[in-house]
């Protein structure tokens, strides 16, 4: 069959997908305006069932609407002439039959795994290339032989991969669920269960294979991670920022998205220390020192303390601070927890001290009365000092300010440290946290608890309100007579008194004690013992998905391989490795690794798919006009991506961290609103960014400045310059004042 009547059979396939899926948007439009058209009577339950299934319905007109670009990218031709067609999402008839397979699904594996040797059942695959609802070219992949006609086939292999390869990039990555590779599908469909770590360089598609295997779980194991939800955690807000729309393109919004800053509630910040400091609040042993600083808190007076109820005088003898302290300590509970059974033990103990010494008076105590002497004793100003001298309510954040704060507490906490370890972590009191007073936070909130008897009570009762509502919710389904299209409990999850109870990602990144169903970590080989620490607590089943390269690690705290990487997280994982480098031509691999070699850096070695029509451009230029040298270089990568295609592509500024605001001014100038700084310029044309925050994200095209200054940066330099040389997909410039050695 010819050419143009098999594009022309597509065409009209996928035209009949998208009015299927307008049907189906229509018809959740019409349910959510039913909804929230009909009647509600005036309980709690009827007004919680009409919000739940209005936000079930803006849920899925919300998941139809991203789907819309290239809602189908491929065709399997099986035995027995069966066509299976793939896309983002399923869809079925009216009269439920499958049109269109998710590409999650088991039957959908051999559209990524199947090869001429080991076809799985397939006859060839197809790749449908669209630009909006239209169909504009077709690829085919034919396994079996007798397919083989001039007439009825385009042979041309990996023509959807390249072409994906040789887009320009927009700021924003794009999903790759058209062309993902054997080995990369392979990992996206492993089991749930335990620590995969996918190691692979530069271009290999480690965020990518991370993202769709977070959207595959979802799909795959949507009765586990409904309720507790899905982790994704980055290198920082740019590297987010980057990667934000991949999953709700494929069909999946319920996902929280984390920079390492802001894994603590209430806290989000972006600012680094100094490469000495965060090595040293990384270290394991910084678990300890939160834990002596805690318990220290907890405190035995040296003499009797004689104090003042109402006029009577009684004494606390250190003694009964000391057996109630030791009785609190050995409940096991956190400091702020364990508080409580304190102060009933010591005010047990005075108040009995009390009413024996006011019958001495000759006054008439009875059982009745211990309840009001009970009261009279917590009331005391005395009484109130003496019990929190000897063991204090404190908050995560009081407690590390004060660690940095009073050098005598903390030399009194650390005797193996030297002065200048000390001196690392010497600062104000309102000095802002840091990315690496993150986990410290997070560690003493572990010890610390949080007593509030209210809202423990109001934990519970929401836990036995969440199974009536459960039951509740079964039954409303059977009244609407939609069985088998929503879910019971995802249904109670909607019920609440308020509007705005929040999503489960909304209300997982407001909770410290969330535990996640699965944790995927990007640029894992940078993260440091203490922030393993904290990620495993937020998921207590150990379900990991990590990906990185230690040859890429430049953070201080960062660790040279994987097992001494997830010491603080386990001891058991299994390694999967990516070997295909799809995104960096060769001639930028072969320079990036030649120079990490040389500096005695260990790279992971991948295979390249492609070349490039540039080859590496160094430039070197005196001090005085490096800034304006820089420019000139933009202004000629410019003009080149101008005379290839009619989009503009992305260029990226990396540049030491001293340089950066200043190559930014000089930029400005010339780009005036081209140019963007930081995660902002990402949705430019032209982003300034420091080794650090460039790292996962690509580009067109790179320059990066003063390439000798990355190295000589830190004991992690080569790591960074690495990591700047690898990000461009087209070409690569070094502006420097030395040429790189």
């Amino acid at each position: 069959m010819a050419a143009s009547t098999e594009i022309e059979r597509e065409r009209d396939y996928v035209r009949g997908l998208y009015s299927r899926l307008d049907v189906l948007r229509d018809d959740a439009r019409e349910q959510l305006e039913g909804v929230q058209r009909g009647a509600v009577g005036g309980t709690h339950q009827a007004r919680s069932e009409r919000d739940a299934f209005a936000r079930l319905y803006e849920d899925r007109i919300a998941q139809l609407g991203e789907v819309e670009d290239r809602l189908v990218f491929g065709r399997l031709d099986l035995l027995g002439g069966v066509h299976r067609y793939i896309g983002r999402i399923g869809l079925r008839d009216a009269e439920l039959q499958p049109i269109l397979l998710d590409w999650r699904v088991p039957q959908a594996s051999a559209f990524y795994q199947a090869t001429a040797a080991t076809p799985l059942g397939a006859r060839a695959r197809r790749h449908l290339t669209t630009e909006g609802r239209n169909v504009v070219r077709i690829e085919d992949e034919v396994f079996d032989a007798a397919l083989l006609t001039d007439e009825e086939t385009q042979l041309q292999g990996e023509g959807a991969l390249l072409a994906a390869l040789r887009a320009e990039r927009t700021g924003r990555m794009t999903d790759i669920v058209a062309t993902i590779q054997s080995e990369q599908d392979r990992i996206i469909r492993s089991e749930i269960a335990g620590v995969l770590v996918v190691q692979g360089g530069p271009g290999t598609g480690k965020t990518a294979v991370a993202l769709h295997r977070a959207a595959y779980l979802l799909y795959s194991h949507r009765d586990r991670l409904r309720s507790s939800g899905v982790l994704i955690v980055g290198p920082s807000p740019s590297f987010l920022q980057y990667i934000e729309a991949v999953l709700p393109s494929l069909g999946e919004t319920g996902v929280v998205l984390a920079s390492v800053g802001e894994l603590f509630p209430g806290v989000e910040t972006t600012l680094e220390d100094a490469p000495e400091v965060a090595a040293l609040k990384g270290r394991a042993g910084m678990a300890d020192l939160i834990a002596h600083a805690v318990k220290s808190r907890q405190i035995v007076p040296t003499e009797p303390q004689v104090l003042d109820v109402l006029g009577e005088k009684i004494t606390l003898e250190p003694s009964v601070v000391q057996n109630a302290l030791q009785a609190a300590q050995r409940s096991r509970k956190p400091h702020n927890v364990a508080r409580q059974q304190f102060q009933k033990s010591v005010l047990g103990t005075l108040t009995s001290q009390l009413a024996a010494q006011l019958r001495t008076h000759g006054s008439t105590i009875d059982d009745a009365d211990l309840g009001w002497l009970r009261e009279d004793v917590r009331g005391s100003q005395d009484v109130r000092v003496a019990l929190n001298t000897a063991w204090l309510p404190l908050t995560p954040e009081k407690l590390i300010q004060d660690l940095y704060a009073r050098p005598n507490w903390l030399e009194g906490l650390t005797p193996t440290w030297s002065q200048s370890e000390r001196g690392l972590l010497r600062r104000d009191r309102d000095a802002p946290f840091t990315v690496s007073d993150v986990p410290l936070l997070d560690e003493a909130a572990e010890l610390l608890g949080v007593f509030d008897a209210v809202n423990d009570s109001q934990k519970r009762e929401a836990k036995a309100q969440f199974k009536r509502d459960v039951k509740n919710a079964e039954q409303a389904i059977k009244n609407m007579g939609v069985e088998g299209l929503v879910n019971a409990e995802d249904l109670a999850a909607g019920f609440t008194e308020t509007a705005s109870r929040g999503t489960t990602a909304e209300r997982a990144a407001a909770d410290r004690e969330w535990t996640y169903g699965h944790i995927v970590v990007d640029e894992a080989q940078e993260l440091s013992p203490m922030q393993w620490r904290l990620l495993r607590r937020r998921c207590p089943l150990r379900s990991f998905t990590i990906v990185g390269d230690v040859a890429q690690a430049s953070a201080a705290a960062a660790a040279p391989d994987w097992a001494t990487a997830l010491r603080a997280l386990t001891t058991e994982f299994r390694l999967e490795e990516l070997t295909v480098n799809y995104r960096t031509p060769a001639q930028i691999t072969d320079a990036a690794e030649t120079m990490a070699l040389e500096h005695g850096l260990a790279v992971t070695k991948s295979r390249t798919v492609r070349d490039s029509e540039w080859p590496v451009d160094e430039l070197v230029i005196v001090a005085e006009d490096l800034l304006s040298a820089v420019v000139d270089v933009v202004d000629e990568d410019r003009a080149i991506e101008e005379g290839h295609s009619d989009a503009r592509g992305t260029l990226a500024v990396i540049a030491p961290p001293r340089l950066v605001d200043a190559q930014y001014d000089e930029l400005a100038v010339r780009f005036g609103n081209d140019v963007g700084r930081s995660a902002r310029g990402l949705r430019r044309a032209i982003a300034v960014l420091t080794p650090q925050e460039a790292k996962g994200l690509e580009f067109d095209a790179v320059v990066v400045v003063e390439p000798n200054e990355i190295i000589a940066s830190s004991s992690r330099g080569v790591g960074a310059l690495y990591v700047a040389m690898t990000r461009p997909t087209q070409r690569l410039h070094l502006v420097g004042t030395s040429a790189l050695s």
